[in-house]
């Protein structure tokens, strides 16, 4: 079962029980994967600008620490995955 990089709708994984890893569904999970990873990279540069710049807010700092923490549950949630890939492969 291949953990999906998204939650249902009440914040639950989903997963996939295929073997064909060229399905569709398998090919989109990897691309939102490849998605999440360059976005944690973008809001990565952006949180430690907020923390370079002695005069950002309050707002500024919860911000940045609102999308490190979202972008770190998706990078976590990529890494369970994968790993778990690996594990059923022999890896």
């Amino acid at each position: 079962m291949r953990l999906l990089p998204w939650t249902n709708l009440d914040g639950h994984p989903c997963y996939l029980s295929a073997d064909d890893h060229r399905s569709s569904l398998s090919l989109l999970a990897d691309s939102v994967e490849v998605a999440q990873l360059a976005s944690g990279k973008d809001v990565l540069a952006g949180a430690r600008a907020v923390l370079a710049d002695e005069k950002a807010g309050e707002f500024a700092v919860r911000s940045a620490l609102t999308r490190a923490t979202e972008s770190l549950e998706d990078v976590i949630r990529i890494a369970v995955s994968r790993g778990g890939r690996l594990l059923e492969h022999g890896g």
